[in-house]
């Protein structure tokens, strides 16, 4: 028996001692993370939205938290898609938020609201930041059967900013204003009011609003440090922006097929550039100035 006892503490010895050197080995970002227990996951030991702490000190704040990085970080393909669209998306999305003061964390709202597509709701939301026909009307864009913004990446990213900025003076902080993007302005200030707390993580709110902030966390994690969740993907297999010229057009087109011929392109790679022209013709009878993508190569 005192053999065995040697000997298991020699092994327990063995194994503290590695751990100690892996944990030695570590860089600062990785010492940041742990291991999720009984699992391969890791777990960060911080996390913050827009510069703003997440209390995950609190169990139920921990739980929520964990459950949303559980989810996306075994989602594998989607993740992975979500992924390679961002190298394409975020080069656009970042320089508007950084114009209009916006955290640059926004751009994981766009992630989870549309994984980075042209996404349609059963509800007849629309686009990469997901509006509404009323509220993109609102924000300033163009909304109809020929042409519909809420499909315009740079246009609807705006509109997006000036929801953001509007949301942040209501309420103060970046944390609520990201929520409310999701439970509206009204129904989040509904909330606080009969709760009697500021605090999006003091709130009972809705499934879907409740789970809203902790999945922009989880993304953002995920994607800050994909390979420490499993995710590999090399920069050649990274979607790209494709180089384009712009066109103004002030006119009508009467024939959207014939008009990408005449640029050299067909048809299918102009509405690809410009998923916001929604018909076969654009028509213009007030002369408003359109800007056209046209690839000059790569398509």
């Amino acid at each position: 028996m005192k053999m065995k006892k040697v000997q298991f503490l020699g092994i327990l010895t063995l194994l503290v001692f590695a751990s100690g050197l892996f944990m030695f080995a570590l860089s600062g970002d990785d010492k940041k993370k742990l291991l999720h227990e009984g699992t391969s996951q890791y777990f960060p030991v911080s996390v913050d939205f827009a510069g703003e702490k997440t209390p995950l000190q609190i169990s139920d704040v921990r739980e929520r938290f964990d459950r949303e990085l559980l989810v996306n970080a075994n989602l594998h393909s989607s993740t992975i898609l979500i992924i390679k669209r961002a190298n394409r998306a975020f080069p656009i999305i970042e320089p508007i938020l950084k114009q209009y003061g916006v955290p640059d964390d926004f751009k994981y709202l766009a992630v989870i609201e549309s994984a980075l597509t042209n996404a349609v709701s059963a509800s007849g939301a629309k686009g990469v930041w997901q509006f509404m026909p009323d509220t993109a009307k609102e924000k300033g864009m163009e909304v109809n059967d020929g042409v519909d913004e809420r499909y315009h990446l740079q246009k609807s990213t705006e509109a997006a900013c000036k929801y953001l900025l509007a949301a942040k003076q209501k309420f103060g902080n970046w944390t609520l204003a990201a929520a409310s993007y999701n439970g509206g302005m009204n129904g989040v200030n509904t909330k606080i009011s009969e709760q009697q707390v500021s605090d999006y993580y003091d709130l009972l709110l809705t499934d879907e609003t409740s789970r809203y902030v902790f999945r922009i966390l989880a993304l953002k994690e995920i994607m800050k440090h994909p390979e420490l969740y499993g995710f590999e993907v090399a920069k050649s297999e990274m979607y790209e922006n494709i180089p384009t010229k712009t066109l103004e057009v002030d006119s009508s087109i009467t024939d959207l097929a014939i008009f990408a011929k005449n640029q050299g392109i067909n048809y299918k790679i102009l509405k690809i550039h410009n998923p916001w022209l929604r018909d076969k013709k654009l028509s213009n009878l007030t002369k408003k100035k359109y800007l056209i993508e046209i690839p000059t190569q790569g398509y």
